[in-house]
């Protein structure tokens, strides 16, 4: 197979990917009442969990996806980052050094995973268990469903 028809049927595979997660997530938040207020309901005879652990693994689907699509075109890439990290600093017309590329192209890749994952850390770090006071209604809405 060509590498054209690899990057043809990977960006299909993308296509379909983005298309799956958008009308999974319309279905959990459209179709489902909110959090936990969806207990017991069920589309197609899966539950809101059910349906959120599949939006995730799309999403997971997704994210290999685009990492692979990112690895076919990382020459580019790391060319770009490289030529616009070059303009700013002033340098002059010249090819840039490949592994200059790549290193330009492997910090752009750091910088973007570290903002994902600092902003993951934060949301661990700032999320607000219930108190005892505000979990009783719940328990008791669902024990007397």
């Amino acid at each position: 197979m060509t590498r054209t028809a690899i990057n043809f049927w990977l960006d299909i595979l993308l296509l379909v990917l983005f298309l799956v997660l958008c009308w999974c997530s319309a279905i959990l938040h459209f179709v489902f009442p909110p959090g936990p207020q969806s207990h017991g309901w069920s589309v197609w005879g899966w539950a809101y969990s059910a349906w959120a652990d599949f939006q995730m693994a799309v999403l997971s689907a997704l994210a290999l996806a685009v990492l692979v699509h990112v690895m076919l075109h990382w020459t580019w890439v790391c060319g770009i980052v490289a030529s616009y990290v070059a303009r700013r600093r002033g340098a002059a017309r010249q090819p840039v050094d490949d592994g200059i590329r790549t290193l330009y192209g492997v910090a752009t890749l750091i910088i973007l995973l570290h903002a994902v994952g600092l902003g993951v850390a934060l949301a661990w770090l700032m999320v607000e268990e219930p108190s005892l006071d505000s979990a009783a209604p719940l328990c008791q809405t669902i024990q007397s469903a």
